[in-house]
C-alpha cells in the first residue's frame, strides 16, 4: 500500500480554524487527521503542499516511524512543521487500524481502561459575572461533567490589580459553590503572569481547591516556573505550547510539572505523544493532553488515553463552542456521565464528512476571549 496524495479541508470557527487532512492510498483506504491553528492556517497548508510533493506521496502509510515520510529532509522544526507531521501521522494510524480491522489503541499495546474522564472547557464564554458563571457551571454539572476548567483573570497580563484579583476570586467562589466540593476545578492562567503575580493569585484561590494550576508563567521560562512551583502546594500543569517531545526533556529534569499537556495536533501525532507519556511515567508525571480542536483530534487523543497508564483526564471543548459543526465528523466521541467510552471501531473510529465540512469555510479567526468585544463575537 502506498500514499497517493492528501487533501486538506479547513473548517472555520469564530476563533480558530480546524484543519483536517485526508490521506489517500492506492488501495482505496483513506485516513483522517486534524489540528487547529490560531492565525496561521495558510502557513500550515503551504507546508503540507510542499511535504506532499516532496516526501509524503509514494510513502508507506504503515511506516509511521519512517523519518523520511515524517520529516522529509528538514527534521523537527516548530509548530507548523510538527502540526503538519501530526495530521498526516494520525491519518496513517487511521489507515493502519482500518486495514487490520482494529482500533489504534490495540496497535499501541492494548487498552488499560474502558472509560476516560473528561473535563469541560469553553463553557464560560458568557457574561463575566458571578451570577452568570454560577448558572453556567451548574449547567456543566447537570450535563454530567465532574471536572471543568476556567480562566477567571480577565485582561490581566503580568500583573492583576486589587480590583481584578477580588473579581477573579468572586468568579471562582461562585463556580465552586455551583459545582460542589467533589467536582474538579482546573485553574488556567494561559502563561500571562509574572512568577510573583502567579503565586499571589494561586494563594488567593487555594481555598477553592484547584485541581491544578495551568501555565502560570510563559511556558518558555522554566526558571520562572520553578519559582512558582517552589512556593505553592498545588499541582502544576503545562506543555500545550511545547511542540516536540525532545523539548520536554528540561521540563522533566526540573521536576516542576505534575501534569504535562501536549497537544497531539502540534507535537507530531499519536506515537510522538505515546513516547512522551512513557517518559513522563518514568518521572511520576501524569498526562492530560491539550484538546481544543475538533472531534478527530478528540478521537486521536482517546486512542492514546486508552492504552496509557498515567493518563489523567482529557479536555473537551466541542460541547460548548462547536455545537454547530459537530456534523462535520461522523462517529464523534461523546461525553456520558462525565466520561468518554473507549471506541472499539477500526482506526480512529471517526469519519470526516467532506460535504458538511465545506459548509464552514476558513475564517480570519482571532482569539480575543478577554477583549471588550468578546460578548459580541463569542460562539452561539
Amino acid at each position: 500500500m502506498r500514499i497517493t496524495g492528501i487533501s486538506t479541508h479547513v473548517v472555520g470557527t469564530p476563533w480558530r480554524n480546524l484543519t483536517y487532512v485526508v490521506v489517500h492510498t492506492d488501495e482505496g483506504l483513506t485516513g483522517v487527521g486534524e489540528t487547529r491553528m490560531l492565525g496561521h492556517t495558510d502557513a500550515l497548508l503551504g507546508y503540507l503542499r510542499e511535504a506532499e510533493a516532496n516526501h509524503i506521496a509514494g510513502s508507506d502509510p504503515f511506516a509511521v516511524e519512517d523519518p523520511r515520510m515524517k520529516y522529509g529532509d528538514y527534521g523537527r522544526a516548530g509548530e507548523i512543521v510538527m502540526s503538519g507531521i501530526a495530521v498526516v501521522e494520525m491519518a496513517c494510524w487511521d489507515i493502519k487500524g482500518k486495514a487490520l480491522g482494529v482500533p489504534v489503541w490495540q496497535l499501541l499495546g492494548g487498552k488499560v481502561t474502558d472509560r476516560v474522564k473528561a473535563y469541560a472547557n469553553g463553557w464560560y464564554t458568557t457574561e463575566r459575572t458571578p451570577e452568570a458563571y454560577h448558572k453556567a457551571a451548574q449547567t456543566v454539572v447537570e450535563r454530567g461533567y465532574r471536572a471543568l476548567k476556567i480562566d477567571p483573570f480577565g485582561t490581566g497580563h503580568y500583573e492583576l490589580d486589587h480590583a481584578g484579583t477580588l473579581y477573579a476570586v468572586s468568579l471562582i467562589e461562585a463556580v465552586r459553590d455551583a459545582i460542589g466540593p467533589e467536582t474538579e476545578l482546573m485553574l488556567e492562567m494561559h502563561g500571562r503572569f509574572s512568577s510573583a503575580t502567579a503565586v499571589r493569585l494561586a494563594r488567593e484561590l487555594a481555598p477553592f481547591q484547584p485541581a491544578w494550576l495551568e501555565e502560570p508563567v510563559p511556558p518558555e521560562n522554566l526558571k520562572a516556573l520553578e519559582k512558582v512551583a517552589a512556593k505553592l502546594d498545588m499541582p502544576i500543569a503545562t506543555g500545550e505550547r511545547i511542540h516536540d517531545r525532545i523539548e520536554f526533556r528540561e521540563l522533566f529534569e526540573s521536576q516542576v510539572a505534575d501534569i504535562i499537556q501536549p497537544d497531539l495536533g502540534h507535537v507530531g501525532g499519536i506515537l510522538e505523544t505515546r513516547k512522551l507519556a512513557a517518559t513522563a511515567e518514568t518521572h511520576y508525571v501524569q498526562i492530560a493532553p491539550h484538546n481544543v480542536g475538533g472531534s478527530v483530534l478528540t478521537a486521536a487523543s482517546l486512542q492514546l488515553a486508552a492504552c496509557t497508564h498515567n493518563f489523567k483526564i482529557l479536555e473537551h471543548f466541542n460541547d460548548f463552542a462547536d455545537s454547530e459543526i459537530k456534523k462535520v465528523v461522523r462517529g464523534a466521541p461523546e461525553v456520558v456521565d462525565g466520561y468518554f467510552e473507549v471506541s472499539h471501531a477500526p482506526g480512529l473510529g471517526v469519519e470526516l464528512d467532506i460535504a458538511a465540512a465545506a459548509e464552514f469555510p476558513q475564517q480570519q479567526a482571532r482569539f480575543d476571549l478577554w477583549s471588550e468585544g468578546w460578548e459580541q463575537r463569542k460562539p452561539k
